[in-house]
């Protein structure tokens, strides 16, 4: 499988980070796997180019190659064009199996029975992130660490080889690379208005419900009452998921997929958020003011990112996404694809009426003209309850809602949620025996795979609506890998990948080729992982001095600062 590399190297860095800054290179040791000849560099030792080749005929391999590979970038090194990363391929080959030693390179030894070094890794990690200087001694412990993990990978290779399709894990080491340079380029924060949210946050939080809380009248203090909020949604109209028991589903993933269809929802799901979740002090933001932090790539069993929901500016609340600004004479691009999963869905399965609703723009209306329910012309301008109805029951379907929660989200009759959810079977026939086969499949099986061959395992414990929506999970973040690849590989500085988008920034005389170039690389991935079909992409460009602002945060952003602003003027005055 290896014979068409003239030279396989190990690799293994340790590096200094500090909050959200660039790695500092410490230490590399590098084996050759055929000659076995062994490079230890210690800092001030590097040189100008890595003493390995780096070109299309020599496999790099490292275990969780996108921090090796920033550390190349550190030293200004070319970047290697052919990665292995055990890491991925180990979660690759246990996806949701659970191995009993975690996913890291001890967990992987465990797992296949390998030796383990014989360094306390939790000490020597100390050592290192507790800074320099380091005595001789202490040099030569860390380096021996080093070389202990390069060995390690020398002894996992050969047992993990005969499960790895090199072609598609080198796809997935190509992904590291552009993981790589996403978080050495980072997000752009405006640190000045971060500074004044975190001097505030504590002490404008009581007065934040208060002001939210006028329109809903849920909050007794800092408490959320269920009862309350069941009172305003009957006041207004709005059905609600609920347990077994008749309770309210109050998960913030329920409250997330509402706000989807009913957008009055968002401020009061933005405020619970951030009442139990936003800790301002952990946004890494380094010292020149980009926000940067792991991306994780893979660590979801979809196979997407899964970075600190604490840690990026991505995570948190939405509305906190107001941090992000673009520097003078630069501007953010926020790009995404337009409804990507059902696009996913539609060619996936090849149901050419779904399809069709999809291409029109509008797959909400599109769905309730194949169904009959709405005239040719109609829009939503026109039919805009019929469109927010039928967009129910398609993210509904999305989300592997049954007669019964639908009918408690439309707070309808299960009989006219089971109508409803017929008509979809009976408009997309196909879509639903393909959806249908793919939980047979995975049953029968016990494995699915993306087209670029991520596993995911199915145990016992499977859960239905999870498996019927992995193919347009699994493949969505393939498709976003690839797109990051190709913009990254073609010059654009992609701060950072958020699900089904890039973020892109750019100085102002770039910026519109820049996005040119941003989307046709997501047209060109739609293409490759759909066989052909593409998807659609939308644009929404900040230029300096304005900042990023998610449409869905601008109710809290504006909250916020108003109190903000009251504050600071309540002090000058005092």
């Amino acid at each position: 499988m290896l014979d068409a590399f003239r030279e396989i190297v190990l690799v293994d860095f340790e590096f200094e980070t500090d909050h959200g800054d660039r790695p500092k290179p410490l230490c590399m040791v590098a084996k050759e796997v055929r000659s076995g000849r062994v490079w230890r560099l210690w800092r001030g030792e590097f040189g100008p180019a890595p003493p390995y080749p780096t070109d299309a005929s020599t496999l790099f391999i490292a275990f969780y190659a996108s921090a090796d590979i920033g550390c190349h970038l550190a030293l200004n090194w070319p970047v290697p064009l052919r990665v292995l990363d055990l890491y991925v391929e180990f979660r690759r080959q246990t996806n949701k199996l659970k191995p009993v030693s975690g996913n890291g390179l001890t967990g992987a030894l465990v797992h296949f029975g390998l030796p383990l070094p014989l360094s306390d890794k939790d000490f020597m990690r100390a050592m290192i992130l507790g800074g320099g200087p380091w005595d001789e001694n202490q040099r030569r412990r860390i380096l021996d660490y080093c070389t202990e993990d390069v060995a390690a990978l020398a002894r996992l290779l050969p047992a993990m080889l005969p499960k790895i399709s090199l072609g598609h894990a080198l796809l997935r080491g190509r992904y590291m690379t552009a993981a790589a340079r996403m978080e050495w380029a980072g997000v752009p924060i405006d640190t000045a208005m971060l500074a004044r949210l975190r001097h505030h946050w504590l002490g404008i939080q009581d007065t934040l419900i208060e002001a939210v809380d006028r329109d809903y009248g849920v909050y007794d203090g800092r408490s959320f009452k269920a009862d309350r909020f069941s009172r305003w949604l009957s006041l207004n109209g709005i059905p609600w998921p609920r347990h077994v028991s008749g309770a309210l589903d109050l998960n913030d993933k329920v409250f997330k997929e509402q706000a989807k269809i009913y957008q009055i929802i968002t401020p009061l799901r933005e405020l619970r958020s951030s009442m139990s979740k936003l800790k301002l002090h952990d946004l890494t933001v380094g010292r020149d003011g980009r926000n940067r932090t792991v991306l994780w790539a893979f660590k979801s069993s979809t196979g997407r990112n899964q970075p600190s929901s604490s840690r990026f500016v991505f995570g948190p609340a939405v509305w906190i996404r107001g941090l992000i600004k673009p520097p003078p004479g630069y501007a953010v691009c926020y790009v995404d694809w337009s409804s990507q999963e059902l696009g996913i869905a539609a060619a996936e399965s090849g149901d050419t009426n779904l399809q069709t609703a999809y291409l029109s723009g509008n797959p909400y209306l599109g769905f309730a003209k194949q169904a009959g329910a709405a005239p040719p012309e109609a829009t939503k301008k026109t039919h805009g309850a019929l469109h927010e109805l039928y967009k129910a029951v398609v993210l509904g379907v999305g989300y592997g809602m049954g007669s019964r929660g639908l009918a408690g989200r439309l707070d309808q009759p299960p009989i006219v949620a089971a109508n409803l959810l017929a008509q979809h079977r009976q408009v997309y026939r196909r879509f639903w025996q393909w959806s249908d086969a793919v939980v047979d499949q995975a049953v029968l099986t016990g494995t699915l795979d993306t087209v670029f061959g991520w596993t995911v395992h199915v145990g016992a414990d499977f859960n239905p609506r999870s498996l019927r929506n992995f193919p347009m999970q699994g493949n969505g973040a393939e498709m976003l890998r690839l797109a990051c690849c190709l913009a990254t590989e073609r010059g654009v500085e992609v701060c950072a990948p958020v699900h089904d988008a890039l973020l892109i920034c750019s100085p102002f005389d770039r910026i519109h080729a820049d996005i040119a170039t941003t989307r046709a690389a997501m047209a060109e991935a739609s293409r490759v992982v759909l066989d052909g079909f593409e998807l659609r992409t939308d644009v929404h460009m900040v230029p300096w001095p304005r900042r990023y602002m998610d449409e869905r945060g601008r109710r809290m952003w504006d909250t916020v600062m108003s109190l903000i602003d009251a504050a600071d003027r309540e002090r000058a005055t005092a």
